[in-house]
């Protein structure tokens, strides 16, 4: 595990060439109505169609979070902002300065990868109900992978499963194959994968092409200005 040291964000963030900005955004306090504000119509539609609830408001808080940042990375009105989705759920930006971005969250914890000129990839994970581990990783991520988890005690093979999965998921997010397709394309390298540390029992990872790279790692929201 790469050891991944927040910093207080940037009141005006500005991206470089060869690295990679990672946020990390607690939805929990980054909602409500000033979120709900930043979203079209069509997200604001999409938010209020989530059944379980909380669901709903933790979607808006993650858009309204990655608004905010390619609004202040890009120089534009976060209101502005309108995006496409590639044929695997990828998203980018329209007509707007060009940068390279992605997102993840699961509960109350976002994470944003954004680059000038790298695809990047972002996953993160925390434990959400009894699987079977193994049976798991069999099918999704090999036969020596499913028989390293079952050779470990139960808390650590759950903790060394998440790493595989978001190291495994951030480079298909990355090279915008999703789930069901292959890891790289056109016979392209594998992407750089670098693991962030968000503290037990979570795991997270980024995956970029054309690494490696410097990662910053920020913490939403910026620093007043």
């Amino acid at each position: 595990m790469t050891e991944t040291a927040w910093q207080p964000g940037p009141a005006q963030p500005r991206l470089a060439a060869a690295t990679v900005d990672v946020w990390r955004a607690d939805l929990a306090s980054a909602g409500g109505e000033d979120a709900r504000a930043l979203l079209s119509p069509e997200e604001r539609e999409r938010a209020a169609r989530f059944a379980r609830p909380g669901d709903g408001e933790r979607w808006t808080a993650a858009r309204a979070v990655l608004r905010a940042l390619l609004g202040a990375c890009a120089g534009v009105d976060p209101c502005e902002l309108r995006f496409a989705v590639g044929p695997h759920g990828k998203p980018a930006l329209v007509d707007a300065p060009p940068l390279r971005f992605n997102l993840s969250h699961s509960a109350d914890v976002a994470l944003y990868a954004l680059s000038p000129d790298r695809e990047v990839g972002v996953d993160v994970e925390l434990p959400r109900r009894a699987v079977d581990h193994v049976a798991i990783a069999r099918r999704i991520l090999g036969e020596a992978e499913a028989e390293r988890l079952r050779a470990l005690d139960e808390p650590r093979r759950e903790r060394e499963f998440l790493r595989a999965w978001v190291r495994w998921e951030a480079a298909l997010k990355c090279t915008g194959t999703g789930i069901g397709g292959a890891g790289t394309a056109s016979g392209r390298p594998a992407p750089w994968i670098h693991e962030l540390d968000i503290g037990p029992p979570g795991a997270a990872a980024l995956a970029v092409m054309d690494g490696p790279v410097a990662v910053r790692c920020w913490r939403w929201p910026a620093a007043a200005r």
